[in-house]
């Protein structure tokens, strides 16, 4: 974990029903998606695109979280530092995109935490270990649905894993609209994953973000719950 836990106690939320879906595809086709400062991470070579659709709950002040639950849906990829010039700087997920179901919190993430959200409509139907989860931009763009759910035990990834390369990150980094680069440290406690299955009725992300959607299948993973703290993003 990248920092104390008294640096990153703004926030405390919980997320939950969690889809991590990654896309395998060429480091070239994501560079060219990153600002300066930045610098794709890959794993034995290859870089990921994941798209991870999740429930957030129990957001807040981390002494008096608020009792409210939203969908949330991402379109994520892995990152270091090229601060230094070595491109072997601190490593973490950059976001393209965060929807959100909730109309003040989006208002919020994007004029105070810089981050990149857009305001969508989504419905998530959860039936046993099963999770229908649908959404939708006003306009009608970045149409996702996907019904998804665990399929087999649950794991803690082991440290050097591919796993751990796609969810063990304690760092997230963002643009803002002059090209500035921030960051924010979050922490909680080792992932638990279960490998998962799941059915993609439309996926309009990366579509929305300028990639051709990935050849292949993705690398499919479900983590029930997780409690994070975050704390304020900050200027690389």
């Amino acid at each position: 974990m990248c920092a104390g836990i008294a640096d990153i106690d703004l926030l405390s939320m919980t997320w939950e029903d969690l889809l991590f879906a990654h896309w395998r595809v060429d480091p070239a086709v994501v560079e060219e998606h990153l600002p300066g400062g930045l610098t794709v991470a890959t794993y034995e070579g290859d870089a990921y695109l994941g798209v991870v659709p999740f429930v957030m709950s129990s957001i807040g002040p981390r002494l008096a979280p608020l009792d409210i639950s939203f969908g949330e849906l991402n379109l994520r990829t892995y990152v270091r530092e090229t601060a230094d010039g070595s491109g072997a700087g601190p490593r973490g997920v950059y976001f393209f995109n965060l929807d959100a179901d909730d109309r003040l919190g989006v208002a919020v993430a994007r004029s105070v935490f810089q981050l990149p959200y857009y305001r969508a409509a989504m419905t998530v139907d959860a039936a046993g270990e099963r999770v229908a989860f649908r959404s939708q931009r006003p306009d009608g763009s970045a149409s996702f649905a996907a019904a998804y759910g665990p399929e087999g035990d649950a794991f803690v990834p082991e440290a050097g894993s591919l796993e751990a390369f796609l969810v063990e990150n304690y760092r997230f980094y963002t643009a803002d609209d002059r090209g500035g680069i921030w960051y924010g440290d979050i922490d909680h406690e080792p992932w638990e994953l279960a490998p998962a299955t799941a059915d993609f009725v439309t996926n309009e992300l990366f579509a929305a973000n300028g990639f051709d959607h990935p050849a292949g299948e993705p690398l499919l993973h479900y983590s029930p719950r997780i409690a994070v703290t975050a704390g304020a993003p900050r200027r690389v």
